[in-house]
């Protein structure tokens, strides 16, 4: 049998030494839980549960290779010690304030970080109530349009790295959901973008100005929010000619993490689904925002994409074509950021008899989304010290709404995207990707 040849011819990856800014539009439940997070894994306090960059392991070459190291230890990441993190949030409390009221972590956790969470206070942000009409603050920038606006965030970005030494930065959008919108003419060049920002355009919205800013400053861009942010024609050809990758949407943490487990599974026993019903209590900021119909619109929007996606049933219509799909979140104060999803799958199986599952998911939003945050922000700093731009696909796991090129269709199902996820770190890394093909039972026949 003759051996196969190894391929290793990744791309060069620059030197990953020095500070890394991790700059947080949103400073609420999520931010301030996985920056307390990383403070307390640097002291030795915490283990980083959820995160693959700090606890997963990448199998290379055969399994009787037993080669399976951490992908931390595998790929040049930055390291946890490297991280410095800025912020903007129109309310002005510091990252201790902030967590105390989001109430996702206990004094036991917080207690101990108290002085390093203080010194981290938000920028003003940009912000407007039109956008996301449940929530109000009074640290908000002022200008006499968003391109102004715009121009305030770079220097933001500039005067953060020049006085924490940043030797370069991601930003991750942690803010709000905000209202639907759809791309439209103003969305779709880099002119009508900026020219509709100097109109003051309602079709422009605070987070496409944070994307906008970021590109423009040379500063990877995720969106951990449904919003149209950084996914219209104008931000994402701006990356690529920038040379700045991107990556979203909508962090997937609860119930659709639970959608993109089960969905996979059921279709590939070939088993039908009649229909999936889902509903959702939460009480934290989030839950407040998407009370609103126009932000749960958005918010719908993405959650609804998922199963059309990875059940196909244009190609599967007598197992999904009569599939009644429906989503429900409500507004439930008591119960905080501690989340409860609950689902009714109605199945068919054999000969037609049906059959149900039900799911009820007490979550902790903030504690699955924290560990996505951390990777994405490592992820997509390497992925710019190896020259890749546009559109991160391969990030796609840990979104609800993944963004892709034009005219490709998202990939939702969990397990196609993390063997995506990893075949991308592999070549990274000038490995080999795997295929599970086995061919080493067929060569030379």
């Amino acid at each position: 049998m003759t051996e196969r040849p190894v391929i290793r011819s990744g791309p060069v990856i620059r030197s990953g030494e020095g500070k890394l800014g991790v700059l947080i539009p949103g400073f609420g439940a999520v931010a301030t839980t996985m920056v307390a997070g990383v403070e307390s894994v640097r002291r030795g306090l915490a283990k980083p549960i959820g995160s693959l960059t700090q606890m997963n392991t990448i199998r290379l070459g055969k399994r009787t290779d037993g080669r399976s190291p951490l992908i931390n230890d595998f790929l040049p990441l930055a390291q946890l010690d490297q991280l410095v993190f800025g912020a903007w949030d129109p309310f002005p409390d510091d990252g201790y304030e902030s967590a105390v009221k989001a109430g996702v972590l206990t004094p036991q956790h917080l207690d101990p970080l108290r002085d390093f969470l203080r010194s981290i206070r938000p920028m003003p942000a940009v912000f407007d109530r039109e956008y996301v009409r449940r929530l109000d603050g009074p640290n908000v920038k002022s200008g006499k349009n968003k391109l102004e606006l715009a121009e305030q965030l770079r220097a933001d970005i500039r005067r953060f790295a020049k006085e924490n030494g940043c030797t370069r930065m991601v930003m991750v959008w942690c803010g709000s959901t905000e209202i639907f919108l759809r791309p439209g003419p103003q969305h779709a060049s880099l002119k009508d973008f900026e020219v509709a920002m100097k109109a003051n355009d309602p079709a422009i919205a605070p987070s496409m100005i944070y994307a906008y800013a970021a590109i423009k400053e040379g500063v990877p861009y995720a969106n951990g929010a449904p919003n149209l942010s950084g996914d219209i024609p104008a931000l994402e050809s701006l990356a690529k000619e920038s040379g700045v990758p991107i990556a979203g949407k909508d962090f997937k943490t609860g119930q659709t993490l639970m959608k993109t487990i089960l969905a996979p599974g059921l279709k590939a026993r070939m088993i039908g689904i009649a229909g999936w019903f889902s509903t959702n209590i939460l009480g934290n900021r989030d839950g407040a925002v998407l009370d609103d119909p126009d932000s749960f619109k958005t918010k719908e929007e993405s959650k609804l994409s998922v199963l059309e996606h990875i059940l196909q049933p244009q190609m599967y219509p007598e197992l999904y074509g009569k599939l009644y799909h429906k989503v429900r979140i409500e507004y439930y104060p008591p119960r905080g950021d501690n989340k409860e999803g609950w689902d009714n799958i109605d199945i068919v199986g054999w000969m037609g008899y049906p059959m149900q599952i039900k799911v009820d998911f007490l979550c902790r939003d903030s504690i699955l989304a924290a560990p996505i945050v951390l990777d994405l922000a490592l992820f997509l700093d390497l992925a710019h010290r190896a020259g890749m731009k546009g559109i991160q696909e391969w990030l796609s796991f840990y979104f609800k709404s993944p963004q892709t090129a034009p005219g490709l269709y998202p990939e939702h199902d969990l397990f196609i995207q993390q063997k995506k996820l990893k075949n991308t770190l592999r070549w990274l890394g000038g490995e080999e990707p795997l295929t599970h093909l086995g061919l080493e039972y067929y060569e030379g026949e």
